[in-house]
């Protein structure tokens, strides 16, 4: 069920040429050809058109019988993914090898790369000269835009080995937008716009904010993408969330489509959306980075896409799944059917161990006798698993009878994911007749387990009978598990709902997490991160680029990571400098440039506004050097404050620190120096040395301050525990009672005020007095009256030991005294019936 809305802004088509006729007019000059293929469209004839096609065929051709895949060589490769035991060796043979670094196969990856000349060599290189000659022919005189759109496709991502010119290349983009209106070279011409990349063009937010905006209403997803984030958080224009929400709801709805094409229970999803930092544990390296401590640090251990030891983690439950450990064997067939970044999905291999369990509880349709009792559940579990598998047609061919036969079992054991299975069939008729009614059984059953497909699929029955409240809190749950139909509904509901129940806001974060989530529609995350492993640093930041104008908050952190010259935990740039060695000579990473530096900045920022601490705690560190931006410490030091807020970041407590010990960007302050460091400590335990050394270097300055009468406010005395007496205990509670009540006669005077009637008021009467005065007095006459009784109790019973020992004493005088009988028993107010508080004897 799908929902359609009608609030197209159609105005945006006719602002958009009010304003590219006035950037027009005003300081874009076209290129001769492109205005005579526009005003004189006659001057091409049937013949040369055939030419030119003929001409872009046989290049076609000469292409596709060379390797398209461009040469990267191992210098290329940088330190992507190699650790800090490749980055020393790196450093190592450069430092050997100082004499001889200059290689030809060296390349640079900045963005701000020169135009290179083409040069074609060997049989290679003679094939790819000939093709580029037959396009040129068929591009520069006839104005083919087939020819047009390959010329600037090699020029910008160097295909077939051909020579990088971003120039060039947004040459042929540029005139192919004014010529045809190709969405995707207006989306290109905007992202050259957006980014400069290569120094094509000058940064113009304006111009790229103009070309993404046709390329958009001309259908091209990826600009859909990057308008909807740009009003989003105001990159260009001012924020417009309704703006946003139109654009990221086109892309949803295209996204869900896809996803729905695929076989039942949609596309797999692979999740390509990684931040190439925390394979080092964070920006700052293990531990002093917020991702890789506290919570986060325990989150991302537990991931099986960031676990460094996945390889021995699955060597390890291999071990005891042979041993027949049946918990082990379900996680193996889980991990290599869910697959991670780290090891890819092989169905194949799922479905052996998940049979390997089955097996073990049922012989055909018979449970097998003498198993474990536990051994039902994970028989279920792998019943689910291999109904899935079937209904969907993985490894094998799809049986929708084998599915069903796999569900019964399944449900037998109570297996919520079973229960979802037959839902599915009886909801589309698969392989049975179709019921409703039973397909709503088995949806609400597995959803009361919660089972996220589940409940998506039981709401959306609920939607369709109108009930949307109900479907809205079943969504809700699915959506904690990152199900994307519920997003997507859920981002429906809150953006078709009338008057004040309306959440533009939510429902574009909705939409922007269903476009996000659904990669292979739009995103360049997956090719980027193939390049970044091969080492081909170029394409791997051109990527990261392209998906981080689109809004992937993860492309935004790659982005400036890359670009970022001051990654690296250790100094080595500093201690090359100190032995005198050029390491502009000897290194083969490039040097980043001031519109690098600008750039990741730019890109710090983004992350950070889309709540990565990390990139939060960069940005102080950008403003406070000087890195891209004039220095500006006192924005530094918002920066750490925002990053700090709730102890999230250590590394930001660690500078607030150092920043009011020196009294950079904020007052000097040994106190607060003092309690940010302690804070620092308590958010990451890690952060032992370094809080400890700092903390006696701040004692020390605290010392000489003092003796020598500076004017900085110093440590002082640890605060000591004043002891409260039972009197000042009371009178501070009153105090603070008193003042409650005067605030909840102030909300009730408001509240009166604005004629606003709360549920449940009637039950209460307005007439009841709370004094706590004599609440106290009452309390303590009742304390009083009680410690009166027991001391005479206490007392009775004294007396009536004093006089049982003097008859004993009598007794041993000679006088025959018959023996003592014990006091008859006394209670309270001298009631025998009433119980004693006595002492016992």
């Amino acid at each position: 069920m799908r929902w359609t809305i009608t609030t197209t802004p159609r105005y945006l088509v006719l602002l958009a040429l009010l304003v590219v006729s006035t950037i027009a007019t005003a300081s874009i000059e076209p290129k001769p050809a492109a205005a005579t293929a526009l005003e004189e469209p006659s001057v091409r004839n049937a013949e040369q058109a055939r030419q030119a096609a003929q001409w872009v065929s046989e290049a076609r051709t000469l292409l596709h019988s060379i390797n398209p895949v461009p040469h990267v060589s191992s210098s290329e490769r940088g330190r992507g993914g190699s650790g800090w035991l490749g980055t020393l060796w790196y450093y190592i043979k450069q430092l050997l090898l100082w004499h001889n670094a200059q290689s030809l196969e060296q390349q640079s990856s900045s963005p701000s790369l020169s135009r290179s000349t083409p040069t074609f060599a060997g049989a290679h290189g003679k094939k790819l000269g000939a093709a580029v000659e037959l396009l040129k022919k068929a591009a520069e005189p006839e104005r083919n835009e087939d020819a047009m759109f390959l010329l600037a496709e090699m020029n910008f991502y160097g295909n077939w080995s051909h020579p990088r010119d971003y120039s060039t290349a947004y040459k042929w983009y540029k005139e192919l937008a004014d010529l045809s209106g190709n969405s995707t070279a207006q989306h290109m011409v905007g992202f050259m716009h957006a980014t400069g990349i290569g120094g094509a063009v000058p940064k113009d937010q304006g111009k790229a904010l103009l070309y993404h905006t046709f390329a958009a209403l001309g259908g091209n997803t990826r600009s859909e993408m990057t308008i909807a984030f740009r009003h989003y958080q105001g990159i260009g224009t001012s924020r417009n969330c309704e703006e946003a929400a139109f654009y990221y709801r086109r892309v949803a709805e295209k996204a869900l489509t896809w996803w729905e094409s695929g076989p039942p229970g949609g596309h797999f999803l692979q999740k390509h959306t990684f931040r190439l930092a925390d394979d080092q544990g964070g920006v700052y390296g293990e531990g002093a980075s917020a991702i890789s401590s506290g919570p986060n640090g325990q989150r991302q251990r537990q991931s099986l896409d960031s676990a460094k030891e996945l390889g021995d983690i699955v060597e390890y439950l291999e071990l005891l799944a042979r041993k027949g450990n049946f918990p082990e064997t379900i996680s193996l067939g889980k991990i290599y059917y869910e697959g991670s970044r780290n090891l890819p999905r092989n169905i194949a291999k799922a479905k052996e161990y998940f049979l390997r369990v089955a097996n073990q509880y049922w012989d055909r349709d018979k449970v097998r006798t003498g198993g474990p009792q536990y051994l039902g559940k994970y028989a279920g579990r792998a019943a689910g698993y291999l109904g899935n598998m079937a209904l969907r047609g993985e490894a094998g061919p799809q049986d929708y009878n084998a599915a069903f036969r796999w569900f019964k079992r399944g449900v037998t054991c109570g297996d919520a994911n079973s229960q979802n299975g037959l839902g599915f069939m009886y909801l589309n008729g698969l392989g049975v007749k179709e019921d409703r009614e039973k397909a709503s059984k088995y949806f609400k059953s597995a959803a009361s387990q919660d089972f996220p497909v589940a409940q998506v699929n039981f709401a959306k029955m609920l939607l369709e009978n109108g009930e949307i409240e109900p479907a809205k809190r079943y969504l809700e749950l699915a959506a904690r598990h990152g199900n994307v139909e519920a997003f997507y509904y859920l981002a429906e509901i809150n953006n078709a709902a009338k008057a004040k129940d309306r959440s533009c806001g939510l429902a574009t974060a909705y939409y922007k997490i269903v476009a996000e989530k659904v990669e292979p529609l739009q995103s360049p995350m997956a090719w980027a991160n193939q390049a970044y492993e091969n080492g081909d640093m170029e394409n791997a930041l051109v990527g990261y680029m392209m998906a981080a104008e689109q809004g992937y908050e993860s492309a935004q952190a790659n982005v400036a990571y890359l670009l970022d010259e001051h990654s690296s935990a250790l100094p080595l740039k500093s201690l090359l400098a100190r032995a005198g060695i050029d390491l502009k000579r000897i290194q083969g990473r490039r040097h980043v440039s001031q519109q690098d530096q600008e750039l990741a900045l730019i890109y710090w920022t983004r992350s950070a506004k889309q709540a990565n601490v990390d990139s939060l705690v960069k940005m102080g560190d950008y403003y406070l050097s000087g890195i891209g931006t004039d220095p500006d410490p006192v924005k530094a030091a918002s920066c750490y404050n925002a990053a700090a807020e709730h102890q999230a970041s250590a590394q930001a407590l660690w500078n607030l620190g150092w920043m009011h010990e020196n009294g950079v960007g904020v007052s000097q302050d040994f106190h607060l120096a003092k309690r940010y460091y302690d804070q620092a400590f308590e958010t990451n335990p890690e952060a032992y040395l370094p809080v400890t050394l700092s903390l006696l270097k701040l004692r020390l300055r605290a010392f000489w301050n003092i003796i020598t009468h500076g004017g900085v406010k110093g440590i002082g005395p640890e605060p000591k525990k004043k002891r409260v007496t039972f009197r000042e205990f009371l009178r501070n509670w009153y105090e603070a009672a008193t003042e409650a009540d005067l605030h909840v006669l102030q909300d009730d005077e408001e509240m009166d005020g604005s004629q606003q009637h709360l549920p449940g008021d009637e039950y209460y009467d307005e007439g009841f007095d709370e004094d706590v005065a004599e609440s106290i007095i009452i309390l303590a006459l009742a304390g009083a009256v009680a410690v009166l009784v027991y001391y005479r109790q206490w007392r009775q019973q004294q007396q009536a030991r004093r006089r049982a020992e003097e008859r004993l004493n009598d007794g041993a005088r000679g006088q025959q005294a018959p023996p003592p009988q014990p006091p008859p028993p006394v209670g309270i107010w001298n009631d025998p019936q009433m119980p004693g508080w006595g002492m016992p004897h």
